[in-house]
């Protein structure tokens, strides 16, 4: 199956989010169902374009897949050459992240009485198909890196806002704040919305049946 069909997968998975943000759930409910449909997205790795996964020498890439027309939403590819990894940063909107491909450790921060950043808790090995999430209300301060030293990462992230246009922060330990803007690394979209394929395939289809 190509890679033009199967990324009906990402279309699905944004209606069927829209959907579920319509009915004007919690943010625990988004979290909960959200993290349902990104796991069924990430099941299966035959649907992002190479476009979109394609690493950097340097720095990891944020790749962005869509954002919704209403700014309630955005996906994002995140992909990570080997050893890369993200400062300790913050998000302030809820997010979910997707392990596609590879392995990534994720590693929760919070507060020292001092004022700092220190690890909470163990890191986290996300593999293919493992969901995870952030907000403010449940901990919204990691770090993110590639946990394989000699291959690419890949993992789908959904955001509360259009991420790539939010201010946010990067910390250093010692509670160094600095404000930032991701904005993305990509300048196109993945075309979700050309139905043609799958129109022409059912006509294929039934031309053979006639």
């Amino acid at each position: 199956m190509s890679t033009h069909v199967c990324i009906a997968r990402l279309r699905e998975f944004v209606q069927e989010l829209a959907a579920l943000l319509q009915r004007h759930p919690t943010e625990p409910e988004i979290l909960e169902q959200g993290s349902a449909l990104l796991g069924r997205l990430v099941a299966y790795d035959d649907w992002l374009p190479e476009a979109y996964a394609r690493p950097h020498p340097e720095r990891y890439q944020q790749y962005l897949l869509h954002a919704d027309a209403m700014g309630r939403f955005s996906v994002v590819s995140f992909v990570w050459g080997p050893g890369q990894s993200t400062p300790i940063h913050d998000h302030t909107v809820w997010g979910l992240i997707g392990m596609l491909r590879g392995a990534e450790i994720a590693q929760h921060y919070a507060r020292t009485p001092e004022g700092g950043w220190a690890p909470e808790g163990a890191a986290t090995r996300l593999l293919p198909g493992h969901v995870e999430a952030v907000s403010p209300r449940i901990g919204d301060v990691h770090r993110v890196s590639n946990a394989l030293a000699d291959k690419t990462s890949v993992s789908i992230h959904v955001y509360g806002a259009n991420i790539g246009a939010v201010e946010r922060s990067v910390y250093l330990e010692d509670g160094t704040r600095k404000p930032f803007v991701s904005g993305y690394s990509s300048t196109e979209l993945p075309n979700l919305w050309d139905l043609s394929a799958e129109r022409n395939a059912v006509l294929r289809v039934v031309s053979a049946k006639a």
